[in-house]
């Protein structure tokens, strides 16, 4: 497979809806963080699906410089009741379910890369169902991809391909610029 976002589009502030097959997922993620920093972009992953201590030692693994990494993790606290924010690296968000916590660790990173090359990748939009309905999963993509948009930034949803229900799909579509299934 070749790459599934190209550097093109990433200077274009691309916004992007992933799809993949539930047993791929994870290797589409290792996948998308590879290319994104081989185009020399920081990323900001925000995790939904995997707790920042295995995600970091999965891209480790796979030979991720995790210098080109922040993490938002919304499963660890959720999980374990503690952890501890360690700066410029992870922040830790207390529920996957309060968007608003969410909402401002985003912003709260952004700004922490300000003036660099970003891209914002949210693993995934189908864990995030497990938490909260489609329509307010479906309010908060879009609060989300206005906010990359009026930033001038480049971001990733990555979804189990047949995990979504056809209206969320549908408005996920929308405020996307490309949907890419990699299946």
């Amino acid at each position: 497979m070749g790459a599934i976002v190209s550097r093109e589009d990433l200077e274009k502030k691309q916004i992007f809806l992933i799809l993949a097959a539930s047993a791929n997922i994870r290797q589409r993620n290792i996948e998308l963080i590879k290319e994104i920093s081989a185009n020399g972009y920081h990323t900001i992953i925000v995790t939904i699906n995997f707790p920042y201590n295995i995600l970091s030692k999965l891209y480790v693994e796979n030979g991720v410089d995790i210098s080109t990494v922040s993490f938002i993790d919304a499963v660890t606290r959720n999980s374990i009741g503690s952890a501890e924010n360690i700066p410029g690296v992870v922040r830790f968000v207390n529920n996957p379910a309060n968007l608003t916590d969410l909402g401002i660790a985003v912003t709260e990173v952004l700004k922490d890369h300000s003036g660099k090359k970003v891209c914002i990748l949210y693993d995934s939009v189908s864990t995030m169902l497990i938490y909260l309905s489609s329509q307010n999963i479906s309010k908060f993509i879009h609060f989300v991809t206005n906010k990359l948009r009026l930033m001038d930034l480049s971001g990733i949803f990555l979804a189990v391909e047949k995990g979504l229900d056809p209206m969320l799909i549908s408005q996920l579509t929308t405020f996307v610029d490309t949907v890419i299934d990699t299946e």
